[in-house]
């Protein structure tokens, strides 16, 4: 039985190997985290719609309900042309194919430590909830502030969504505390137009949105740096905050840095449509850790990681002569799709090459939201079937 090896546990990586093994390949997976963390649904950790233990899937119950070999280990360098992986407890280099799906690394911040995240270190999740109930409980007033930036070098990169995500359900929790008239929320964005990729009607329902909600904005400045207290930006402005949620754009991985791998400007790694690592025969690259061609709009989001993932998992099968048939591209998968959740409603968010959609789903938006999140947790865990597409 022919082998691969998969380098990383999330969305991309864990699909991957769950198609590689339907192809018939011996499968070994290779990450520090224990579990596969669903990303979307955390927006609701830190307002205790949900515990932290429900975004999580144990990765050693994954491996054994779809047959792969998972290996805890982090992965320190990567010798591409030689087949070659080495990790902090090992190496490897018994395989005939590599997937890359380790993601992506964060731009720098100078002060980074005064703000979490809801798009890296799960463990801010909850750093978060603690921190606003500690606001609620002790202050019962304050001011919050969330954000994301964009990197200069890859507009693909940027991670909006789960902020305006963020905000959204913490004005939603605020009220249902009874104390929203007591807290400032600021929405601040590096861009002048966050949210632009999604198309003008959505520019216009997320100021509806703002106005409506009491949110304040502040776009289109650089940020120099975070301090306890706040964020400064480049003319020196400063805008004041108990609490910081930032998501920073995404740049290429450390580890690549230091590997033999064909790079973008922005430190992702070079594929063709196929997923194939450029000159480098037999080593994949998908979700967040590679480089994605194509429309301005074009945007990393988990349901093209998964295509990308299935994709890479039926072109190796063709290349190594398992299967008949013609490669598949991920070029023709590209749009952006998400239900955006507010805490009491969501709005249906599409984008292609024809057109660009909001459209508001009071309630039902919500709820729609968390269905996917169990439809997503039990379908990986084979509880119930698979809905192909999704």
């Amino acid at each position: 039985m022919k082998k691969v090896t998969v380098l990383g546990g999330g969305i991309a990586g864990v699909e991957a190997a769950i198609w590689l093994r339907k192809e018939g390949f011996k499968v070994d997976l290779v990450s520090p985290r224990p579990y596969l963390y669903i990303y979307p649904i955390s927006i609701w950790v830190p307002v205790r719609k949900i515990e932290f233990s429900d975004v999580c899937i144990p990765l050693e119950e994954l491996s054994k309900v779809h047959g792969f070999n998972w290996i805890e280990d982090e992965v320190v360098k990567i010798e591409a042309k030689d087949k070659r992986v080495l990790g902090k407890t090992g190496i490897y280099e018994d395989f005939e194919y590599l997937v890359i799906a380790m993601g992506a690394s964060k731009m720098r911040y100078e002060g980074e430590d005064n703000y979490l995240t809801i798009c890296g270190d799960p463990n801010d999740a909850i750093l978060m909830r603690d921190r606003l109930e500690e606001l609620i409980s002790q202050n019962e007033k304050g001011k919050i502030a969330v954000g994301f930036g964009g990197n200069p070098k890859d507009s693909t990169a940027v991670r909006g969504g789960p902020a305006f995500e963020v905000i959204f359900n913490i004005h939603n929790y605020l009220k249902e505390k009874g104390v929203r008239k007591d807290f400032e929320l600021t929405f601040f964005a590096t861009m002048k137009e966050p949210g632009k990729r999604l198309g003008p009607q959505a520019l216009k329902m997320m100021d509806i949105f703002f106005k409506k909600l009491d949110i304040d904005k502040q776009f289109g400045k650089k940020i120099k740096r975070f301090e306890k207290d706040g964020i400064v930006f480049e003319d020196d402005s400063f805008l004041e905050s108990d609490m910081t949620m930032f998501i920073a754009a995404g740049s290429g991985h450390p580890v690549f840095q230091n590997s033999d791998l064909p790079l973008s400007e922005s430190g992702f790694i070079l594929i063709d449509e196929f997923g194939e690592v450029k000159d480098v025969p037999k080593v994949y690259a998908i979700g967040d850790s590679a480089y994605i061609e194509g429309p301005d709009w074009r945007a990393k989001q988990g349901h093209i990681a998964e295509v990308k993932a299935r994709n890479c998992a039926h072109n190796i099968a063709v290349d190594s002569g398992m299967k008949m048939g013609e490669k598949k591209s991920y070029i023709d998968h590209l749009n952006i799709l998400c239900v955006m959740d507010s805490g009491d409603g969501a709005a249906f968010v599409y984008r292609d090459n024809k057109r660009g959609l909001m459209i508001p789903m009071p309630i039902f938006g919500h709820w729609l939201k968390k269905a996917w999140g169990w439809y997503f947790k039990n379908s990986k865990l084979n509880k119930i079937p698979r809905i192909p597409g999704l």
